[in-house]
């Protein structure tokens, strides 16, 4: 049986591209007022930061595009003189990331990494299930993010 865990991450990942469904790109870069960034970025800081927090820290190869790193890490924020990737290419990336979560960690939920790592709400995280659920978290706060921008939009 699927450990709990998967589905718990399908069901946020599930309600968040419901709620960028309707997002074309030219909406997706508008940063109200307010805010620090746009729909766009919190959808690409969702994907690069579950890609690091399930497979980077597991030792497993990240398969997101290089440039994500620098659009779209922690403490980063929309750049108009940036070229962002489409809507359509982040939206596929988070559609295909929990199945190869699934695939690549499933038997390794008690695995201890080799790096642990601080959240920077000071969360120690040293085990796989540990990275995973925090994404949890991670994902449901962009997830409200992005949720807000809309209405202001």
């Amino acid at each position: 049986m699927k450990p709990y865990i998967f589905r718990q991450l399908q069901f946020v990942r599930n309600q968040t591209l419901k709620e960028l469904a309707d997002v074309d790109d030219q909406s997706s870069e508008i940063i109200p007022a307010g805010s620090n960034n746009h729909i766009k970025w919190n959808a690409g800081h969702i994907c690069l930061v579950q890609e690091k927090f399930a497979f980077f820290h597991a030792g497993e190869p990240m398969q997101i595009p290089e440039d994500y790193k620098e659009l779209f890490s922690p403490g980063t924020k929309p750049n108009q003189d940036e070229k962002y990737p489409p809507m359509r290419e982040i939206i596929h990336l988070l559609e295909n990331q929990m199945e190869r979560i699934e695939q690549v960690l499933q038997y390794r939920l008690d695995e201890e990494v080799s790096s642990p790592y601080t959240t920077s709400k000071g969360m120690y995280l040293s085990r796989v299930d540990e990275f995973l659920s925090f994404c949890l978290y991670h994902e449901g706060m962009h997830f409200e993010k992005i949720k807000m921008i809309k209405k202001l939009i």
